[in-house]
């Protein structure tokens, strides 16, 4: 007796923002496996009615335990084809999926990655930075005293970094970036691609300055000038 074949991960890159920005690729492999898996059924439901896609849809969240993880391995092998999205952008970056991928890694179910939109990128192409060498820290520790001390292992680093941070503790953030890294230029990006996209461009006191005159509001990408200290001796 044949073996039943086994079933495939796709991991599909969705639009950060605007829906336009998803490839052929994408959309061919959501209409086609068996399943998707969504950081949020909700958001990821607007994308599949805004394309016309009915696959059927699970959730798989940060908080997903590893009961879930382990029955989308077994369907997968038992042939079933799933392909895994987060809210916005490139699955695992910044976003759930790892149990998920290092499952499929250790059982021998294949990946197929489906590139496109990230914010990561996308900010980091528009900063006007350099980009020949940079790093993707994500999202810090959200409390100052540990944040403080990532930020220090990063003084002496030349390559342009990259942050995530959410609205409620961008200022917090800023303050400690000007104390432990200096008034570096930084480039702050929020709702890329969307209607209300806005990239801002100054040193880390503008960046204050501006925040405290307006609330901050969506998902910040944040850019900062590495290191210049040995460029400087």
């Amino acid at each position: 007796m044949q073996d039943t074949p086994i079933g495939t991960l796709y991991l599909v890159s969705t639009p950060i923002g605007n829906l336009e920005d998803i490839t052929l690729r994408a959309l061919r492999i959501l209409k086609e496996v068996d399943l998707i898996a969504a950081e949020d059924t909700r958001q990821t439901r607007r994308l599949l009615t805004h394309y016309d896609i009915h696959t059927p849809l699970t959730s798989y969240f940060e908080g997903s335990s590893a009961t879930k993880c382990n029955k989308l391995i077994a369907q997968m092998k038992t042939g079933e084809t799933i392909a895994l999205v987060s809210d916005a952008g490139t699955p695992l970056i910044s976003d759930p999926g790892y149990p998920l991928l290092r499952g499929c890694i250790d059982a021998g179910i294949p990946i197929v990655p489906i590139p496109g939109a990230s914010a990561v990128s996308t900010a980091a192409s528009v900063s006007g930075l350099p980009l020949h060498t940079f790093a993707f820290e994500g999202f810090l520790s959200p409390k100052s005293g540990k944040r403080k001390r990532q930020l220090s292992g990063r003084i002496d680093d030349e390559r342009t970094l990259i942050f995530f941070e959410s609205p409620h503790r961008i200022r917090r953030f800023l303050e400690d970036v000007l104390e432990v890294m200096g008034n570096r230029q930084v480039v702050i990006t929020r709702e890329l691609t969307k209607r209300f996209e806005e990239i801002f461009r100054g040193n880390v006191n503008e960046a204050l300055q501006k925040f405290r005159e307006t609330e901050p509001r969506g998902e910040f990408t944040i850019v900062i000038a590495g290191s210049r200290r040995k460029n400087d001796s």
